[in-house]
């Protein structure tokens, strides 16, 4: 399918990789903006059996993890993306990933995460929305 027949708005599947025992979050800077942080995610393809799969791929693929989706968080719905969120329980970093050469990751506290995801209001949104959010 080319970009002109690209469904609009765009189906992202992202993950919100986390580390249980530490209570920390990883997050990947963006290929676009390296001095940029994110969530790995990306575009739900037709060969995924589902958005959680996707949300897997695309942690795999973009910042080297693997692990069970353990919730949904969230759906949110922008102008050119729609953004299904999933939690993401890490039980193995890999050394070598896909994008390694393309991406830094960084294991961070929930306060850090939302800081450095800040330019990007959807993603905070989606992490203000998760388990790791601190109960008002």
């Amino acid at each position: 399918m080319g970009k002109k027949d690209a469904v609009r708005p765009r189906i992202v599947c992202c993950a919100i990789p986390i580390l249980r025992s530490s209570g920390k979050v990883l997050l990947i800077t963006s290929r676009k903006r390296s001095d940029h942080w994110i969530l790995p995610k990306g575009g739900y393809e037709t060969a995924d059996v589902s958005l959680e799969a996707a949300a897997c791929r695309e942690a795999l693929e973009e910042a080297g993890v693997r692990g069970p989706i353990t919730c949904f968080v969230t759906t949110i719905k922008g102008v050119t993306a729609t953004y299904h969120v999933y939690e993401l329980d890490v039980t193995a970093l890999e050394s070598t990933w896909l994008e390694q050469s393309e991406r830094a990751r960084e294991w961070v506290d929930y306060a850090e995460a939302v800081r450095r995801l800040a330019w990007k209001p959807e993603l905070v949104q989606a992490l203000t929305l998760s388990s790791l959010a601190p109960r008002r």
